[in-house]
């Protein structure tokens, strides 16, 4: 199918604006619920709205990782992999300009890697000191990127799995793998394993501390998407 062809094609709009809605839906659940301390609320949240997108708009990827990777794999037309990645941002955007609007304040809306914190990170006696900075409570910006990384791999390959076992509900799998990802990765990183998620609340806040850290993801297989008949 070519470009212009493809422009005119009804599957090929509802996609993209079936990102769009899946990414300002989820940014938006994260966003809200990241309010609460810690990362059981918006893990869960997350977990939650992931399924409930699945089930309503037909299991859409809603994550320019997973995005990136049906490109990497060619299981997705590069003009409609660029249509794809600027509706999720845009998405995202507007669902963090919504949130800061309605939030009392931004704390909430930047994921943890992105907020400095003023912990010293200790260094033997006469050993040379390497610019390490301590991006959170618990971790440096490399263990950051660490645990973005393997929540994002357990991500991936999960929405890999699903494709290859119909039997096997798709909503249900993935929003475990974003809780587990979440809970584990969120002490460190954020645990995002969303590229827009980040970005949408980056580009509102103008906060943009060690944000390569979200953006820093392994690509692989999602799940198929709508074709033209």
């Amino acid at each position: 199918t070519s470009c212009p062809q493809e422009l005119c094609s009804g599957c090929f709009w509802r996609e993209v604006l079936a990102e769009a809605v899946a990414t300002l839906i989820f940014t938006g659940v994260v966003l809200g619920a990241s309010t609460t301390p810690g990362p059981l609320v918006p893990a869960v949240a997350g977990g939650l709205v992931a399924v409930t997108l699945t089930c309503v708009l037909g299991a859409p990827q809603a994550n320019p990782a997973l995005t990136l990777a049906l490109l990497c794999t060619r299981k997705l037309r590069a003009l409609r992999g660029a249509a794809v990645l600027l509706a999720q941002c845009a998405g995202a955007v507007l669902a963090a300009t919504a949130a800061r609007l309605a939030l009392p304040d931004d704390a909430g809306m930047v994921t943890r890697v992105s907020v400095p914190v003023s912990v010293l990170t200790p260094v033997p006696v006469g050993a040379e000191v390497l610019l390490c900075p301590q991006v959170s409570a618990v971790g440096t910006a490399g263990q950051a990127l660490c645990w973005e990384i393997f929540a994002t791999f357990q991500l991936a390959l999960t929405a890999f799995a699903t494709t290859n076992h119909a039997a096997v509900p798709a909503g249900l799998t993935l929003g475990s793998a974003i809780i587990a990802g979440a809970l584990a990765a969120g002490p460190f990183s954020g645990g995002s394993m969303n590229p827009a998620r980040s970005l949408g609340p980056a580009i509102v806040t103008g906060v943009w501390d060690n944000h390569w850290v979200s953006h820093s993801t392994p690509d692989f297989l999602q799940r198929p998407h709508c074709r033209d008949g």
